[in-house]
Parts: structure tokens; C-alpha cells; sequence
């Protein structure tokens, strides 16, 4: 794997990511990504000028933010596939983007058409974080060379022109590729840059501390007042990750623990169910029937994976899990051709929308398409799945390896000079065992990319195993939410594993150990905005499964725009005991499909009765306030199915309950 030769004057990170390539998806998660790569994903840059002719590549189109956006989220999924066909279009935009490079070092076009300045730097933060990923998949020799030469040109940028307005905001996405090129090369001027980037950037630590914006936002004041890039969700999801990258330099704990203090305030005045916060485009309260930007939600993702490895905290993972099996699936078509621009917690149609409920969002934000509402979307939602893919194992800082979430996948590695290859078989976050088969070999494989048929062939670059043992520590990432959760190796008595930490296993590895992890998941209940429930079970929240007729409004398909209409009843109050949920809810499970993440697809239901409230209609085009709970209805008790938000397109999810 890559080695890093300096990490000097930083602060050890308590997990390394593994290098692209390393953690191959199976089941499930395998069969995700592929839809994703048959999907928009794929076949975008065949269509979309904004990617197909890019000034990246040296087309006429969009030269800003979209090209890059696209190719971050596709690197990854590439060689997580090892899809030649994708590849070939990565190697293409890299091959592009490095001969394109100019004298001077920059990266990208040089004149700012969308805001009309020279050398703007954000959209090459984005491009670094592409150029990063495929160098470690494919140890490019011109990569690191094509970075130094333009971190030069963009300090002296820096030093004549300084950061503003996305790039101000988003800074810490520049010093992420800053320190990743320090750890590789130990050229102390790179850390001045990051300084200088700091100093230039938005104070993200200062905005939480006094935090202003606690209801929804009216734009027009945020404008007047200067503060309304501070107040943009996608800003703010990035903004999460700004004090801990930047604690690995300053060492303060201030910025440690900044982190925990952004979380609780979003929470506190923005969260929804799922774990994400509302901005439809800017931040909008807790009412469940606003939305939240696709953008920000793979950007949330971003942001807790690189916290993960700074703080080593497993309270970043569940959420990390509770957003990408709730939030990431739901804003898509389940064959991911077209995606919303805002989804919503209580979704109770999508349709065009001159009378709306958003911040400021247009007419068309919810609706399922190629670019509805704008197209930063539409290229930046990429990465969710390949990113959560790659960062579900990481090295230890003693030479072991930690298991942060959970899905099936395989991962090889090097520990202490051999080959480790752990199997991870599950159908989880829809079961609750979780089963790991660890294997030493005695050589590393290359990291070029395998063949991967099936998972029996990966395991031949490992065939020279030798028949003894490997002394490592292996960490059990334990939700919070897994009471009573037990770990078993091979035929060994189960051991207790406590919830909300790593469970930690030392010992000598042989040949095909077994580790099987049981994670109870009871249903529970949260209280939410005017004292409506949601339901949970693991990192799972469920919504009311409402009928769907979708209408063609424009495109073609397969990447056409689409309304959906409720066909059944959406407006129910629910007959549940809030303190002992499992005596008011039955459920059921089924086969993990080719599409789980979709409503026939489903495979875990949750039966539930209630009663419809007559009283509960649209307003604005979207579900109107939860009544306050507890609601009386004269209408008959009903038997009404639940199943996971991430199944579902149409929704709800934040119920009144009934006396």
C-alpha cells in the first residue's frame, strides 16, 4: 500500500484510509454500485455537455465546478467495479486534466466564466481530491509532480488574490489535498499554504459558537446581511469537516472539539430523522416537510468519513450509516437515472411547484430528473456510495485494522510485511449478523486492480499463504444503538461487546478465522418537531410506504423528468406506544433483491396501524405541519405498512400519534 514517508507536524490520525481499490463491495453493495454505473453515473460525460465537453477535457462547456464534481465521485466507483469501460473514461479526464496543465502550474481553465474572475481555485479543490484518489489506485507517476507544480502557482495566487466567496467557505476541502501531499513528499512550505488557506477561509468554528441562524432562513435578509453563503446547506455540510482538518494542524483542541458543537447545532435547529439538516438551498428548520439538498448529503458523508479518521470517534459512523441507508438512496430513481434536488423527511408528493415551501429553491426541486432545479447536483452526487464503499476499513496506528461500518465487501491489506484479505459477509443494515472470515497470505498483491467474477477469485492473489499465524488488533466498530451485542471467533463462547465503542480483538490470526458479530436492533422511537414520532430499528429509519403514479414531464428517457403523484392516503396518525414501540409494531423480512433500495424492493417491513387525519392536507405543494401530538381522529383504525426511507420516493416519516 502507499506509504507515507512524513507526518511530522501533523496530528496522528487514529484510522489511515486504505488506498482506492483495497475494499472490494460484494453483495448488496456491489449490486448498488452497478446500478449506479448503468445509471447517470456512467453515462453522463455520453450527454450532459456540462461533463461530455468540459473545459477540463478541452470542450467548449462549463469549465467551473461540474466536470470535477463528476469525475470525484467516478474515480472511485471506477475501480471499486474495476469497470474497464469507467476507467477508461477516468483515465481519459486525467490524461485531459494533466496535459491541459498550464506553464504556470494552474489546473483548469484559467478565466472564471461563471463569476468572471481569473484563477479561482475552488473547483481545483474539487479536481485534487480526484487527482488524490486515482493516484493511490494507480500510483500515477505524474500526479504528485502535476500537484506540487500547481499548490506553487496557488499560493502565489493566494498571496495577490485571497480566497472568497465558495472558496473561502470551503476551504478545508484545499488543505485535505495539502496534507495529503505533505505526508508524501515533507515539504514544509506546504503546510504555510494550509495556513494561508485557514487565515483566508471562513471561520467555521467562530460561525457555530455564536450560531445566528436557528429557524428557517429568509433569504433576502441573509443576503442583505452578508451572510448568505454562511447560511447555504451544502456550505454548511462541508463547513462540518473545517475544525477537525484543520486540528491536525493547530493541535487544538478547540478545533477537536468544535466538531461535537457543529453536530449538536444542527441537530438542535435543522436535523431530521435521517441525520441530516434541512436547506432548500439555505438552512430551514426542523419541519419535516423541507428539504434537504442532494449535495449536502454526500457532502455530510464526505465530511464524517474524513472526521472518522481524525478522531476516531464511532459516534461518526453511525450517523455516517444512518445517512447513507436513509438519506442517499431516497433522493434517487431506484435505477439512479434521475435524482430530486431536495428531498424531503415528510415526502408527500413531487411535482412541480410555483407555490412552495423552500428557502428558495425553484418550482422543480423535487422532482425526479436530470437536472432539476440546478446541475450541481446532477454532477456532484457521485460520490456518496463509492466514497462510504471505500472508507469501510481502516489501519490502526498499531498495525491493525478497523471495521467503521458495516456492509459486504473484502478487503486486502498489508500488516507487518504480509497479506491480510478479511470477507465480510452480510445482508446488513437489513440483518443483524455480520460474519468475517480473515485470511493471512504471505506477500502482498500489486494494487493494480483484480478480477472480481465472484469473491472466490480475489482470494487468488493471496494462494501462497503460509500456514501460520499473524499477531494484529482487529476493532469492531459497536453502534450505539446495539445493546447486547456479542462477538464470537470461530467456535469460541460469544463475548459481550459494549455499544458505542470499537471492540477491540487482539490475537494471532490463522488460516480462514471466523469472527461472527450479532448487532441486536430493537425498533425505537425518536420525538421530533411538534412532538411527532419517527421510527428506527438499527440504523434504519422507516416511513409510511405511499402508492406512486409517476408522470413523464420532459426528457428522454432513461434521464427524464419525472412527477410522482400519491395514489393512497398519506395523512395517518399512528396507533404506537412511544416507550415500548415492538408491542405496537410487527415485522417482517424479506430477500435482499437486485434493487433493495427501492419500494417492491423492500426487504424489511414494519405493520403498524393507524387512523387517517382528514384535517392534514398539502400546503404549499408539500405536507403541511404535523399536528400536534397527541391528535384525535374519528376515522377507523387501520393496518398500514412502513418500510425503510431509503426505499422509498414518495413518504412519510415524522407521524402524529394519536391519544
Amino acid at each position: 500500500m502507499e506509504r507515507i514517508v512524513n507526518s511530522e507536524n501533523l496530528s496522528s490520525r487514529p484510522f489511515q484510509p486504505l488506498p482506492l481499490g483495497r475494499i472490494r463491495p460484494t453483495g448488496w453493495l456491489k449490486q448498488q454500485l452497478q446500478i449506479q454505473a448503468n445509471g447517470l453515473s456512467g453515462h453522463l460525460d455520453e450527454f450532459w455537455p456540462d461533463v461530455a465537453e468540459s473545459q477540463w477535457i478541452g470542450g467548449k462547456a462549463e469549465g467551473w465546478e461540474r466536470g470535477p464534481y463528476w469525475l470525484d465521485g467516478v474515480v472511485p466507483l471506477a475501480f471499486l467495479l474495476n469497470d474497464p469501460k469507467l476507467k477508461s473514461k477516468v483515465r481519459h479526464w486525467i490524461d485531459s486534466i494533466l496535459q491541459l496543465q498550464h506553464e504556470d502550474g494552474w489546473l483548469g481553465p484559467v478565466l472564471d466564466e461563471t463569476y468572471g474572475y481569473k484563477y479561482d481555485p475552488w473547483p481545483s479543490f474539487v479536481a485534487l481530491k480526484a487527482l488524490t484518489q486515482y493516484h493511490e489506485a494507480t500510483a500515477d507517476e505524474r500526479v504528485i509532480p502535476a500537484i506540487q507544480k500547481f499548490l506553487k502557482k496557488l499560493d502565489a495566487v493566494l498571496t495577490e488574490a485571497p480566497l472568497q466567496m465558495w472558496g473561502q467557505y470551503r476551504w478545508a476541502d484545499l488543505v485535505l489535498s495539502i496534507h495529503w501531499l505533505y505526508e508524501r513528499t515533507g515539504e514544509r512550505w506546504l503546510l504555510d499554504l494550509a495556513a494561508k488557506a485557514h487565515s483566508q477561509g471562513y471561520d467555521w468554528r467562530k460561525n457555530f459558537a455564536d450560531f445566528a441562524f436557528k429557524e428557517k432562513v429568509n433569504v433576502e435578509k441573509s443576503a442583505e446581511q452578508g451572510t448568505f453563503l454562511a447560511t447555504h446547506v451544502v456550505n454548511n455540510a462541508m463547513g462540518i469537516k473545517h475544525p477537525g482538518v484543520w486540528y491536525r494542524q493547530s493541535h487544538s483542541l478547540e478545533d477537536r472539539d468544535a466538531v461535537w458543537q457543529i453536530l449538536d447545532v444542527f441537530d438542535t435547529y435543522h436535523g431530521q430523522a435521517t441525520g441530516v439538516f434541512t436547506g432548500d438551498e439555505h438552512l430551514a428548520g426542523l419541519n419535516p416537510s423541507q428539504g434537504t439538498e442532494l449535495c449536502a448529503v454526500v457532502e455530510y458523508m464526505f465530511s464524517l468519513e474524513m472526521l472518522l479518521m481524525i478522531l476516531g470517534d464511532q459516534r461518526l459512523a453511525d450517523r455516517l450509516e444512518r445517512i447513507a441507508f436513509n438519506a442517499l438512496p431516497a433522493t434517487f430513481k431506484p435505477d439512479m437515472w434521475a435524482h430530486q434536488y431536495v428531498q424531503q423527511a415528510n415526502q408527500a408528493v413531487c411535482k412541480l411547484s410555483e407555490d412552495r415551501i423552500y428557502t428558495n429553491n425553484g418550482p422543480d426541486a423535487n422532482i425526479f430528473g436530470l437536472q432539476p432545479n440546478f446541475g450541481c447536483c446532477t454532477a456532484n452526487m457521485h460520490q456518496g456510495w463509492p466514497k462510504f464503499a471505500s472508507h469501510l476499513w481502516m489501519k490502526t496506528l498499531d498495525e491493525g485494522l478497523a471495521a467503521v461500518a458495516y456492509a459486504p465487501c473484502i478487503v486486502e491489506t498489508e500488516i507487518k510485511g504480509r497479506s491480510v484479505r478479511i470477507e465480510t459477509e452480510t445482508d446488513y443494515p437489513f440483518e443483524d449478523a455480520i460474519r468475517l472470515t480473515v485470511k493471512i497470505g504471505d506477500t502482498m498483491p500489486p494494487i493494480a486492480p483484480v478480477a472480481e467474477a465472484d469473491s472466490q477469485k480475489i482470494g487468488d492473489t493471496m494462494k501462497h499463504h503460509v500456514p501460520d499465524f499473524l499477531c494484529f488488533p482487529l476493532l469492531l466498530r459497536i453502534p450505539a444503538w446495539a445493546e447486547n451485542a456479542t462477538v464470537r471467533v470461530g467456535d469460541e463462547a460469544p463475548s459481550p461487546a459494549q455499544a458505542g465503542t470499537f471492540h477491540r480483538i487482539d490475537r494471532n490470526w490463522g488460516e480462514n478465522a471466523i469472527v461472527t458479530l450479532q448487532l441486536p436492533a430493537r425498533v425505537r422511537t425518536q420525538t421530533r418537531h411538534n412532538g411527532a414520532v419517527s421510527i428506527e430499528r438499527g440504523p434504519l429509519i422507516f416511513s409510511l410506504r405511499i402508492g406512486e403514479d409517476w408522470k413523464q414531464i420532459g426528457g428522454e428517457a432513461p434521464h427524464a423528468d419525472w412527477e410522482v403523484y400519491p395514489t393512497t392516503a398519506w395523512n395517518y396518525a399512528l396507533d404506537i406506544d412511544r416507550e415500548n414501540p415492538e408491542k405496537s409494531i410487527s415485522l417482517e423480512s424479506h430477500p435482499v433483491g437486485s434493487c433493495p433500495f427501492s419500494p417492491e424492493g423492500a426487504p424489511i417491513r414494519a405493520r403498524v396501524k393507524g387512523k387517517l387525519l382528514p384535517g392534514w392536507q398539502l400546503v404549499q405543494n408539500a405536507a403541511g405541519p404535523v399536528p400536534q401530538s397527541p391528535v384525535p381522529s374519528s376515522s377507523p383504525l387501520e393496518d398500514l405498512e412502513l418500510i425503510p426511507y431509503g426505499c422509498t420516493n414518495l413518504r412519510i416519516t415524522e407521524f402524529p400519534t394519536l391519544p
